[in-house]
C-alpha cells in the first residue's frame, strides 16, 4: 500500500494522529472539532501559558467553551505541547499561525517559515501538511514546498501539501468552525483528495478546488470584497454627514431591495485579523506582477480615515456644548474591534484614543470583554461604565456590544457620539450619529 492510500485509510478510520500548530482563535477550535470526532490531536504552540491552559482543560478562546474542551483533554483525545519534535509522530499537521503585515504593508511570513522549518526537520513519509494561515497567492508552492522537499521526500508521493483558508468569524453564534464550508486545494490531485477527506471527517461541508493558488486567492477575494464595500459605505457616510442625511436610514431603505444590493455598514474604522490586513497581501503580490490594485489602495485609505472622522465628530459635538477637546473627558464605550468578542487587534478604538489624547482629551474606556486596553506601550485608563456615564463630557460608542444597556446610556450620558448606530430607536439632541 502506498503512502497516499495508507494515509487515507488512517483518516477514514480516525486512527490518524492529527497535529495543529498554533493554538489561537483558528487552531484551538479546529483541534477541538478534530478531537470530537475521535482523532488523537496534539496542539503545538510556542506559548507555555496557552499550552498549560489547554492541558488543564481551560479555554481562552471565546468560541470554545471550557465545558467543551475539558472532557476532550480528560479523555486523552487532546493535549498541547511546546515541543515541536512531536511532529515526527503526526500523520497530519495544520499550520494556523499569524501572518501579520509589516509596517511597510508587506507580509510577515516569519511565523509560517518557522513552522515549516520545524515540520521539515521532523517530517516522515505519509504526512499531510495543510497551511491555513491567510497569505498571498503562491505561498504554499513558492515558500513551503521547496523547504519541505529539502528533506528528500517528494510531494504527492511521500508527503501531501494543501492550502485551506481559515474562515473563522469570532463571536459568530451561527457560523463556526464546524459549519463554515471549508475550501481546500492541494499541490497535486492526490494532495487535494486526501486534504478534502481529512476535513470531511469533522466539518459539515468541504469545497475542493484545483490548486493551492486558487484556495489562497479565495480568502483574499472574500475579505477584499468586504473591505472595498465597507470603504464605499464609509465614504457614503462622510458624504451624507456633509449633506445632513442619515446614512443608516439610507442603507436600511436600500436593503429592502430583494436583488442587486447587499447592505454593508459604516463604522469607526476596520479592525481585527483579516479585513484591515488580508487585501494588502493581494496588493503586495500584484505589484510584483506589475498590476496596481487601485480599488484596494483607495478603500484602505478611506477606511483608514474613519478614526479621524470620528474624532472630528467628537470635537464638533463638544464644541456644540461650548467645550474644547483639550481637557474634556471622553469615554470610549467598547474597544474590541467588533461586537461581542474580546479581541483588541487592529481595533480602531486604539487610533481614536491616540488621536483624542493628542488633542489633549482625558480618555477612558469600558468594555464588558476587555479589562486592559494597553497596546504597544500605549495606555488607556479603564473606568467603570456607570461612573463614566455620570462623569464623562462625551461617550463615544466605538463597539456595539449587545450586552450593553443602551437605554441607560441614552438617559445617563451627557453627550453621545455613536459610530455604530447602537442608539437606533433613541433620540435626543445629545446623541450625535456617524
Amino acid at each position: 500500500m502506498g503512502h497516499l492510500e495508507e494515509l487515507k485509510s488512517k483518516i477514514a478510520n480516525h486512527t490518524a494522529h492529527a497535529g495543529v500548530l498554533g493554538l489561537g482563535y483558528v487552531g484551538l477550535p479546529l483541534a477541538v472539532e478534530l478531537a470530537k470526532v475521535g482523532f488523537q490531536v496534539t496542539g503545538i504552540d510556542v506559548s507555555q501559558e496557552k499550552v498549560d491552559a489547554i492541558n488543564r482543560g481551560e479555554s481562552y478562546v471565546l468560541d470554545v467553551p471550557t465545558s467543551e474542551l475539558k472532557p476532550l483533554v480528560e479523555s486523552g483525545k487532546l493535549r498541547a505541547t511546546t515541543d515541536f519534535s512531536v511532529i515526527g509522530d503526526l500523520d497530519t499537521a495544520n499550520i494556523c499561525v499569524p501572518t501579520p503585515l509589516r509596517k511597510t504593508k508587506d507580509p510577515d511570513m516569519s511565523f509560517v517559515v518557522a513552522c515549516t522549518e520545524q515540520i521539515a526537520n521532523y517530517l516522515t513519509p505519509g504526512t499531510l501538511i495543510i497551511l491555513e494561515s491567510t497569505t498571498y497567492p503562491g505561498t504554499t508552492e513558492e515558500l513551503l514546498l521547496p523547504a519541505l522537499e529539502k528533506s528528500g521526500l517528494k510531494v504527492g508521493e511521500d508527503f501531501f501539501l494543501c492550502f485551506s483558508p481559515e474562515r473563522v468569524d469570532p463571536g459568530n453564534e451561527k457560523y463556526q468552525t464546524r459549519n463554515i464550508p471549508k475550501v481546500v486545494g492541494g499541490v497535486t490531485a492526490g494532495c487535494t483528495e486526501v486534504g478534502a477527506l481529512f476535513y470531511q471527517q469533522a466539518l459539515e461541508t468541504v469545497v475542493p478546488v484545483s490548486s493551492t493558488s486558487v484556495a489562497e486567492m479565495v480568502k483574499l477575494l472574500e475579505n477584499t470584497f468586504r473591505m472595498i464595500n465597507i470603504g464605499l459605505v464609509n465614504e457614503l457616510a462622510m458624504m451624507c454627514d456633509r449633506m445632513g442625511i442619515n446614512v443608516w436610514e439610507v442603507i436600511d431603505a436600500a436593503a429592502t431591495k430583494p436583488f442587486g444590493f447587499m447592505p454593508f455598514y459604516p463604522g469607526p474604522g476596520l479592525g481585527g485579523h483579516c479585513i484591515p490586513i488580508d487585501p494588502f497581501y493581494l496588493s503586495w503580490k500584484t505589484k510584483q506582477a506589475g498590476v496596481e490594485a487601485r480599488f484596494i489602495e483607495l478603500a484602505g485609505y478611506i477606511n483608514g480615515q474613519m478614526p479621524r472622522f470620528v474624532v472630528d465628530k467628537v470635537a464638533e459635538a463638544l464644541n456644540g456644548q461650548a467645550k474644547p477637546v483639550k481637557g474634556s473627558h471622553v469615554h470610549l464605550l467598547g474597544v474590541a474591534y467588533k461586537r461581542d468578542i474580546d479581541d483588541l487587534r487592529e481595533s480602531p478604538a486604539l487610533d481614536i484614543a491616540h488621536l483624542l489624547q493628542q488633542r489633549g482629551a482625558k480618555v477612558t474606556f469600558s468594555d464588558p470583554y476587555i479589562s486592559n486596553a494597553d497596546h504597544d506601550g500605549f495606555h488607556i485608563e479603564s473606568l467603570n461604565e456607570d461612573e463614566a456615564l455620570a462623569t464623562a463630557d462625551c461617550v463615544v460608542i466605538v463597539t456595539d456590544h449587545r450586552n450593553v444597556d443602551y437605554a441607560k446610556v441614552a438617559s445617563k450620558a451627557k453627550l453621545i457620539v455613536d459610530s455604530r448606530n447602537a442608539m437606533k430607536g433613541h433620540s435626543g439632541d445629545h446623541i450625535v450619529r456617524l
